[in-house]
């Protein structure tokens, strides 16, 4: 008898673990990275087995992606895919918002903005998505006027006002925090300003608010946005316990967007 429960008990053992699936997400390092192992933890008890790779840069996890070495990626905001995506003729889609991180403005040498000098220079990101953004960010706190009929694809040469005669330097993201102490502010985005082990709830001189175009996605190839296991990552990740894991992780630094 016990021979018999025994192996009842290992086909179904043997029968949960054939109708498991693995997929593979990349990331960035730091709060995504974080985030995506506790999803990791409730798409298991799901039957959604989640390999997480870590990325250092922007572009690469969706070039990963849309060459099918991953099964979607969670690291980037709408606008910055949108980009992406017209510009490199990817077939990916959003299917599900993540999380948002308000960008803050980091200095080493002022305090507030009023006390940047005249002929500052101001680091923010070479991407023209995250650079469009920052820039909206110093318009929005007055430093700068920019051309508001570009929307938010501008740069620097969309810049039609500027009393300080700010100086841009333009940098990859990942640089930007080991930029602080060349220039006089820089625009850092917050998953690598806790990367660099920067505070930002606290450390910012200055703060994005929380704007809905900048709200993080998942992203997927269009031929799997209806597929079974990717409802079973959204429902994983827009779970009550990652809810709780980000606001404790993260105290504000980074928001849940559902």
């Amino acid at each position: 008898m016990k021979k018999l429960i025994i192996a009842a008990s290992l086909a179904v053992l043997f029968a949960g673990s054939a109708l498991a699936e693995t997929i593979k997400i990349g990331v960035t390092p730091g709060p995504h990275a974080q985030i995506i192992e506790k999803v990791k933890e409730i798409a298991a008890k799901k039957g959604l087995d989640i390999e997480v790779l870590e990325f250092s840069d922007y572009v690469v996890p969706n070039q990963a992606l849309n060459d099918g070495e991953l099964q979607a990626n969670s690291f980037q905001h709408q606008p910055y895919l949108d980009n992406q995506v017209k510009d490199r003729k990817f077939d990916l889609v959003s299917v599900g918002q993540s999380v948002n991180f308000p960008m803050g403005i980091y200095s080493k040498k002022v305090k507030s903005l009023d006390e940047l000098k005249d002929g500052a220079t101001i680091a923010i990101p070479n991407d023209p998505t995250n650079g469009g953004r920052a820039l909206l960010i110093l318009a929005d706190k007055g430093l700068i006027k920019v051309d508001e009929s570009k929307g938010l694809k501008i740069g620097p040469a969309d810049v039609k006002e500027n009393k300080k005669n700010i100086n841009f330097a333009e940098l990859d993201a990942a640089q930007l925090p080991r930029s602080l102490d060349d220039v006089d502010a820089s625009v850092i985005n917050t998953n690598y300003a806790l990367e660099a082990g920067l505070d930002p709830s606290k450390d910012p001189i200055a703060r994005e608010g929380e704007k809905a175009p900048y709200i993080n996605v998942i992203a997927v190839r269009g031929a799997d946005k209806d597929a079974p296991w990717v409802k079973t990552l959204l429902e994983s990740y827009h779970s009550p316990e990652v809810k709780a894991f980000v606001l404790e992780k993260f105290k504000g630094a980074v928001v849940p967007a559902w």
